[in-house]
């Protein structure tokens, strides 16, 4: 399907209520899967990649139902226990949900039956090998179905221990593929992150009454131990999820760079291990400000509200990256629109996602005829501020969702009459299946 989208005059005005958070929705599901009670999960984020994970973990008989509860739709899951899970009776597809099949991988490696977890032709060729090196050393019997650390993957089950694990980059895919197996484990798992990833995983396994530590080491690394247990403990009912940032950055975007724009942007999950948007945005000079600041089902949560501002250039690097490493592809847009140099490094892991993003961001920006130098690990762009003039083109979404949503925004800014055409926007329902409607909703 394609998109067009429209240009200058359409300032952003009014409040919205972004999707729950793909992130936590994934881990609610799992987590709430191996306990022994019923769990409502309210604020779930009903996009494919998520209902990838509801239809494997069905597979294995754990029974998920959507109903209409007292305050809207939610979802019932009724946990089969840490050992409750059945043998899949065919291939569990994971659709095009990288955190799927990694978050799987680790719980099924220390099952008592055999898996092969495969999805769509982007995910076959998204590297696996991060997590089947870690479990490996588990004792994890796993391997490439093509020899080439690629799904599909052929898990199994057995008996696994724990280990010491430093892992070369900070993913939070790793990380609780890692933990999910090491409830299971003989003895303690630790992980060694080079900076803090996102920590949704810490956070439900302590609410779940898991032996889980994390602290900062002398050098700036992050270590996170975990202890097995017999057994987890029960959600608090109704379990909440926030509104996802990486969703709220599309509006966060498009209300800075349009002028005449104001967004109130309610309920949204500002965990400071995902809020580096926010931080990048300040500094180039956005006008950003959190209301309402709470902690919800133990996640922040705060009301944004933004207001267009006159960006600048900045550096993006370093022990930011892993905060904000969804929402990049949006940041170049707003680099675009701002005034003078944005570098972004550190960030070669956008090549291995849905698409290559650092290869799809700086195609489309050329495109419209912004300046940009594309980089083994991101790209400097050069923006022009309120010089900035766009031209009419289309831009190839490679079915990814967060390079068409990202230049969804900078659409808005094309001159009087003419468009922006995005070819494979409905990749888009894979994380935000209203995006289009809740952007007319407010231009």
């Amino acid at each position: 399907m394609d998109q067009k989208i429209y240009g200058k005059g359409r300032a952003l005005r009014g409040e919205l209520t972004v999707p729950g958070d793909k992130s936590i929705s994934h881990r609610a599901l799992m987590l709430s899967a191996l306990t022994e009670g019923e769990t409502r999960i309210r604020g779930f984020l009903y996009g494919a990649d998520c209902i990838s994970t509801i239809g494997c973990l069905r597979e294995m008989g754990v029974s998920i139902e959507s109903r209409e509860g007292e305050s809207g739709p939610e979802l019932l899951l009724r946990g089969v226990g840490l050992r409750g899970l059945r043998a899949p009776e065919r291939i569990l597809d994971c659709g095009n949900s990288g955190t799927t099949m990694r978050l799987l991988s680790g719980l099924l490696s220390a099952q008592c039956f055999d898996s092969v977890l495969s999805g769509d032709e982007s995910i076959r060729r998204r590297p696996m090998g991060r997590v089947i090196r870690p479990l490996t050393e588990m004792g994890a019997d796993i391997f490439s179905e093509r020899g080439d650390g690629r799904a599909p993957l052929h898990i199994h089950g057995r008996a696994l221990r724990g280990i010491s694990y430093e892992s070369p980059l900070a993913s939070a895919q790793v990380k609780s593929a890692i933990l999910l197996a090491g409830l299971y484990a003989e003895g303690e798992s630790r992980v060694i992150e080079p900076g803090l990833s996102r920590d949704h995983s810490e956070r439900m396994l302590c609410s779940l009454g898991v032996p889980i530590e994390s602290r900062t080491l002398s050098d700036g690394r992050t270590e996170i131990r975990l202890r097995p247990v017999e057994r987890l403990a029960s959600f608090p009912n109704p379990l909440f999820i926030p509104g996802d940032i990486s969703s709220a950055a599309y509006f966060l975007t498009a209300a800075l760079i349009v002028p005449g724009s104001e967004l109130l942007l309610r309920n949204v999950g500002t965990n400071p291990t995902r809020d580096g948007i926010l931080e990048v945005y300040r500094s180039m000079g956005g006008d950003i400000s959190s209301e309402r600041n709470r902690i919800i089902a133990g996640e922040e949560v705060s009301d944004l509200r933004v207001r267009h501002s006159k960006l600048h250039g900045t550096t993006i690097s370093g022990a930011l990256i892993p905060r904000l490493i969804d929402e990049l592809p949006v940041i170049a847009a707003a680099a675009a629109a701002a005034e003078g140099e944005t570098l972004i490094k550190d960030a070669a892991d956008l090549r291995q996602k849905e698409s290559d993003r650092i290869s799809a961001v700086a195609e489309g920006l050329r495109a419209l005829g912004v300046s940009v130098e594309e980089r083994e690990d991101g790209m400097r762009i050069l923006g022009q501020g309120e010089k900035l003039s766009l031209r009419e083109a289309e831009i190839d979404s490679r079915g990814d969702h967060r390079i068409a949503m990202s230049f969804a925004v900078l659409g808005l800014l094309e001159e009087p009459g003419s468009f922006l055409r995005i070819h494979g926007s409905d990749c888009i329902g894979i994380s935000y299946p209203d995006f289009f409607s809740d952007f007319e909703k407010i231009c």
